[in-house]
């Protein structure tokens, strides 16, 4: 259908084209804004047939020369170019561009990640593209207002132009973990993030020893990242003893903050703590 359509277009204008101009004319705007009602004057006496081929449809209506073509608000509403062909005794051609509205109706708001360690400079990003009410995307630069908030750290906010319909920002992630509210705000129209901020790697770890028979009890101090905040239960913390070229190791969850175990009581021995990459403080036996 489409290929018997174009076939048959092109023929009508190549015919209307070559045969003298009759006094039929078409005054259609340069700009139209999408969705607007619109009325075209025509001129001459008789009957037209009228086509719009636009980016993503194909208009046909008939048309009577003389009187206005009346669009009502909502036809023309996908932005992009189109033109108008009137077939008649002959066959004008007019270029026109539908262009977006003006003010928002929506935005599409990404963020990620939606969880991260706390204090990652520039660690979280969002991106915005903003629609108007037919999904056009708005090319118009417009200001878009970004915030970061929902924790003990001080509110984050970042205003930032688009370009060709997209405005991006980074933003660091708090010192202390929870929730945090990220959204994106441009004419009023508001998109919520929410982000996760966990507990970093632990940092200054620290455990302590005492004897116990035959055995050396171990346990660490409270375990928390660099910025202080509790690490998880569950993170695993690992307790080596060397001794005589060899080596013993127990790997220990965090309960309620701490880790615990206990490892043969020889003398001599050299015992270490670690948390993945962290090492922590050693303790040799005596």
């Amino acid at each position: 259908m489409r290929f018997v359509f174009a076939w048959s277009l092109g023929v009508l204008m190549a015919v209307g084209l070559t045969t003298a101009a009759a006094a039929q004319e078409l005054q259609f705007p340069k700009t139209v804004a999408a969705g607007s009602a619109l009325s075209v004057p025509t001129s001459g006496s008789g009957t037209a047939t009228l086509y719009i081929v636009g980016p993503t449809q194909v208009l046909r209506r008939p048309v009577q020369l003389g009187e206005n073509i009346v669009f009502e608000r909502g036809q023309l509403a996908n932005a992009g170019h189109y033109t108008a062909f009137l077939i008649g005794a002959a066959t004008q051609a007019v270029d026109f561009d539908v262009t977006p509205e003006a003010q928002p109706s929506s935005i599409s708001f990404l963020a990620k990640p939606s969880r991260l360690a706390v204090d990652l400079h520039d660690g979280i990003s969002g991106v915005a593209y903003l629609f108007d009410i037919y999904r056009n995307l708005i090319l118009k630069p417009l200001p878009v207002s970004f915030q970061l908030s929902g924790t003990a750290s001080p509110v984050q906010v970042q205003k930032v132009d688009t370009r060709n319909g997209v405005a991006w920002v980074k933003m660091n992630s708090a010192t202390r973990s929870g929730t945090a509210q990220f959204e994106a705000d441009a004419g009023g129209v508001t998109e919520k993030r929410v982000i996760e901020q966990v507990p970093g790697d632990p940092c200054n770890l620290r455990m302590s020893a005492r004897a116990a028979g035959d055995r050396i009890e171990l346990q660490t101090d409270p375990v928390r990242d660099c910025s202080g905040n509790a690490v998880p239960d569950g993170t695993i913390i690992s307790f080596t003893e060397t001794y005589k070229g060899t080596e013993s190791t127990v790997d220990a969850p965090l309960k309620r903050g701490v880790a615990k175990t206990n490892l043969p009581a020889n003398k001599g021995a050299v015992i270490t703590v670690a948390a993945g990459v962290v090492l922590g403080n050693e303790i040799r036996w005596q």
